[in-house]
């Protein structure tokens, strides 16, 4: 009889799209509990810049992103004009654009509708739970539910405290310091993934001008912060390239 090997070569069990959607779920849950308090202090800055109730659950429900409706709702009541509020959205949105690349080796399979629907449910926790996923786990038909699952209860949980915010922001007292539960929430976010130089680069240059950027009219400190971090982390990847020899 052949000698066999020490290491089992039978096929990993493969998870159903209901076992990937509910570890999604699970992965996600301890987040919620930043996620949450996040909702309920947009919901009452969203009243509070002027905007109605209606117009802060839409605007909630259709961009679902927490910092850039912080800051849409933040320029809005200083009468910033029109074209400076879209354009700090769109930078401050622009890190999709590296999550979209990063998930689109697992989800270009994919038919159009699930790439739109998960596209719109990719949001920093939800990557940063997924992509994990993704990476140390076998790959599997349904693995996408995984960010399914986790895109879903943030998204639930998003609105929820969004409009609970809405409706009895007035009566939350200032000493929950619910504002505060925003920078914990994207530490708790960011800390786990910054595993390389230019990853660091990124968020020490970011933090930096963001707290020297402070006296800057219309809130433009973001703007500062989100170009500065982004170039900086460029930077540092491509002259951490090794070199190649030539031929």
């Amino acid at each position: 009889m052949a000698e066999t090997s020490g290491t089992s070569l039978a096929p990993q069990k493969t998870r159903s799209a209901r076992a990937e959607f509910w570890a999604g779920v699970r992965d996600e849950t301890p987040l919620m509990f930043g996620v949450i308090p996040f909702g309920l202090v947009f919901g009452v800055l969203g009243v509070e810049s002027g905007l109605s109730a209606l117009q802060t659950i839409l605007l909630s429900s259709i961009l679902f992103g927490g910092a850039s409706q912080v800051v849409f709702a933040q320029l809005w009541a200083a009468g910033v004009p029109a074209f400076i509020v879209g354009g700090s959205v769109c930078v401050i949105n622009m890190r999709h654009l590296l999550y979209s690349a990063s998930m689109a080796i697992y989800l270009r399979p994919l038919p159009l509708r699930w790439r739109i629907l998960l596209g719109y449910l990719l949001t920093d926790e939800a990557f940063a739970i997924s992509i994990r996923r993704f990476q140390h786990q076998p790959p599997g038909p349904f693995q996408h539910f995984h960010l399914l699952g986790s895109g879903l209860l943030l998204w639930t949980g998003w609105q929820i405290s969004t409009i609970f915010g809405v409706v009895v922001g007035e009566t939350i007292p200032e000493s929950w310091s619910l504002s505060f539960a925003i920078p914990l929430t994207f530490i708790a976010v960011v800390a786990p993934i910054l595993k390389s130089r230019s990853d660091l680069a990124a968020a020490v240059t970011a933090g930096s001008l963001a707290m020297i950027g402070q006296p800057l009219p219309w809130n433009s400190w973001l703007l500062l912060a989100a170009i500065g971090g982004i170039l900086a982390g460029w930077l540092v990847h491509h002259f951490n390239q090794p070199a190649v020899d030539p031929a």
